[in-house]
């Protein structure tokens, strides 16, 4: 539904107007040839130049203008506009440089735009993806609930295995005290916890049960029935707050890049007038 509404916005109104900017940029490269050449200071490049400082501006400016608002058909708008247009400036803004680059202000401004838009390409990408997988993933359950269950799981495991062998209740309770969850960025960016003591116990007591009879071979089972079932709600939680933080983690580099890119692009166009 949300990828329906975000590309056909409108009857396709941005893909409409995008292909109307990169056809006439096209046409204007392939059949007006400077006599100086392909490069941002010919009249083509100036006229290029202008309509992708326009988008940029005028992106930036509806990008705020719209985050203001809360109803769907803003967002929706926000979204198909930058998708679309953003493409088309790569495009406009490419045939600006004339394919002519260098250690300046000039090529600064143009790798900071294709990060800026790059970054706007996966989050377009998380948007469509992570909200789906997200609810595959929780169902019904909250983070919290999952965080809930995981500790009731705990008092469970470690009341069985304090009447179990030593190895046992060491391999448990290691378990419980250093199994971690989203404690840093980076763990919630990979979705797992290298070595994860709660999937070596469960490996660990698969072995260490096999010599048990009797009644601790009946607790046994139960232990490890809830250390499956611990390591499952785990795993849960931990590809949750992935989706989460891989969800806003693009805004990290499009947000601040925006405004990097808003900025060298005004020092380009300072240093075009000076030395025109």
């Amino acid at each position: 539904m949300q990828r329906g509404n975000i590309f056909d916005y409108k009857n396709y109104r941005y893909f409409k107007l995008a292909i109307i900017v990169i056809a006439i940029a096209f046409t204007a490269y392939m059949l007006f040839e400077p006599a100086v050449g392909y490069y941002g200071g010919s009249w083509l490049g100036y006229g290029l130049g202008t309509v992708s400082a326009a988008l940029v501006f005028w992106m930036a400016w509806y990008g705020v203008r719209k985050r203001r608002y809360r109803s769907s058909g803003s967002t929706q708008g926000w979204l198909s506009a930058h998708i679309y247009l953003g493409t088309a400036l790569t495009v406009t803004a490419t045939l600006h440089s004339g394919f002519h680059f260098g250690i300046n202000v000039h090529s600064l401004a143009y790798g900071l735009l294709i990060i800026v838009v790059i970054s706007g390409f996966f989050g377009n990408y998380a948007y469509m993806i992570y909200p789906r997988l997200m609810t595959e993933n929780m169902g019904e359950d909250s983070l919290d609930g999952l965080l809930l269950r995981i500790a009731e799981t705990d008092k469970l495991a470690r009341q069985i295995a304090l009447v179990m062998p030593d190895d046992i209740n060491f391999t448990v309770d290691r378990a419980c005290r250093e199994t971690y969850i989203g404690t840093g960025l980076l763990e919630q960016l990979r979705g797992y916890q290298p070595d994860c003591p709660t999937a070596v116990a469960v490996e660990k007591l698969t072995i260490l049960g096999n010599h048990l009879t009797g009644e601790q071979r009946k607790l046994y089972r139960e232990l490890y029935s809830i250390m499956v079932r611990r390591q499952s709600l785990v795993k849960r939680a931990r590809q949750d707050l992935m989706y989460r933080a891989r969800l806003g983690f693009w805004l990290y580099f499009h947000t601040p890049f925006a405004v990097a890119l808003l900025a060298a692009m005004v020092a380009h166009i300072l240093v075009v007038f000076l030395y025109w």
